[in-house]
């Protein structure tokens, strides 16, 4: 693991940004199309903002939540909302956007669809990862209904995860996918997730999550 300390979030934005445009160029470089992996939250909002501008070759590049809320679209609290309002705009809007949700339906009936949609598309080249302070990542939550499975090194690339104090239930990419993106960048701000972070170190990964897509990756922290 790589961490570096940013002196405030704005500097952690655009060096993030910037850090991201390059590897997606660099792997357009070698390849025909890219998957590049994102978290909804606020915490990214600004890193989009920036990202959104970079002129690389947007129309090679598909972009994908790392997990959804089953919500629909113009949901408040979708993440694809958030990613098509934030990131899909400007000169990133000619990238092609794929669903982790189909909220018309039970994720049971669709999960096998959407799969197949990205099953070619991987690995994930980039993928941005947020932390919660329960040490979450995606939706790969302690405790959650699907956490064990989501975990197994042979789960399949998506799975559905609830708990009782979910607003909703979710669908999230399995730890090994997430893992196997060939770039890794997790995004935490304040004291108590650097905290959390610490204390992650020494907790079985179902108890920490985040345990699971650690290794070779680089944190951005700000205070």
């Amino acid at each position: 693991m790589n961490f570096l300390k940013y002196p405030d979030s704005e500097m952690m934005a655009m060096d993030v940004a910037n850090m991201l445009a390059d590897e997606l160029g660099e792997a357009l470089h070698h390849e025909e199309r890219i998957c590049f992996a994102v978290p909804g939250g606020t915490t990214p909002g600004p890193v989009f903002d920036d990202l959104c501008a970079v002129d690389i070759d947007w129309s090679r590049v598909d972009v994908v939540p790392t997990d959804e809320r089953w919500v629909p679209e113009d949901h408040p609290r979708s993440n694809a909302r958030l990613i098509k309002e934030r990131l899909l705009v400007n000169k990133a809007a000619k990238a092609r956007f794929l669903p982790l949700c189909a909220a018309q339906h039970a994720p049971q009936d669709v999960l096998a669809e959407l799969e197949s949609q990205i099953a070619s598309e991987l690995p994930i080249a980039v993928a941005l990862m947020g932390m919660g302070a329960d040490m979450h990542t995606a939706s790969l939550f302690p405790g959650a209904a699907g956490l064990v499975e989501a975990l197994d090194p042979h789960a399949p690339i998506l799975v559905p995860v609830a708990r009782d104090d979910l607003e909703e239930p979710r669908v999230t990419f399995s730890a090994r996918v997430l893992n196997g993106a060939l770039s890794k960048h997790i995004l935490i701000t304040g004291q108590d997730k650097r905290d959390a972070l610490r204390a992650s170190r020494n907790l079985p990964v179902e108890k920490a999550p985040i345990q699971a897509i650690l290794e070779a990756a680089t944190v951005h922290w700000t205070p």
